[in-house]
């Protein structure tokens, strides 16, 4: 079972998320930020993960730190369940149509850090959501995970389908990179013999 818990409490945030890599998808969020608990409960779906997620933090405040806060204990989840990380793809990417939005996702689980977020969101607001928070999430959850990630805005115009799109491409390149490679059964996808 590729499986993981993190917590993680802070003087802002008391986070704990608990992953399973080859889940079915079930979900259960709980942020105390509706729109986040919206993209985790996508992300899960789409990439067959089952999540849990519970987080109080500052909110009265802003949302900045549970959302960033919340992409560190996500990326550290899948470090701790995916391990050496042995036998798995690596690689993934996806291209997903959401109406009129188009989004990229490529992802390297490399052990290398590297986010390339290009992606405009029209909007400052989604709800109460600040949508610049989408790239802090993610900037936590690459530091976390130490993986090299790209997403890429093709097309779009409402920016509650360029976030969600965001996050469902995200989960499908991520759902192809963890997989299992039957042909590559316990090695590590790397010439250096490790990839953390």
């Amino acid at each position: 079972m590729r499986s993981a818990m993190v917590e993680r409490k802070t003087g802002e945030t008391d986070i704990t998320v608990r992953l399973e890599l080859d889940g079915r998808g079930v979900y259960q969020n709980n942020t105390g930020v509706g729109f986040l608990n919206h993209m985790l409960d996508l992300f899960a779906k789409h990439g067959h993960f089952d999540l849990q997620v519970s987080c109080t933090g500052d909110t009265d405040v802003d949302f900045h730190h549970t959302v960033e806060d919340t992409g560190i204990c996500l990326g550290q989840a899948f470090a701790k369940a995916l391990g050496e990380m042995r036998g798995i793809n690596r690689y993934g990417n996806f291209l997903l149509p959401m109406d009129e939005t188009l989004v990229l996702a490529a992802v390297d689980l490399s052990g290398r850090e590297f986010l390339n977020f290009d992606i405009t969101i029209p909007a400052q607001k989604v709800g109460d959501f600040d949508t610049e928070l989408v790239k802090e999430f993610f900037y936590g959850f690459v530091r976390s995970l130490h993986v090299s990630l790209h997403l890429k805005l093709m097309a779009g115009e409402n920016s509650h389908h360029i976030i969600e799109a965001v996050f469902k491409a995200a989960a499908r390149a991520l759902k192809e990179a963890v997989a299992l490679d039957p042909d590559i059964a316990g090695e590590i996808p790397s010439t250096k013999g490790r990839l953390l």
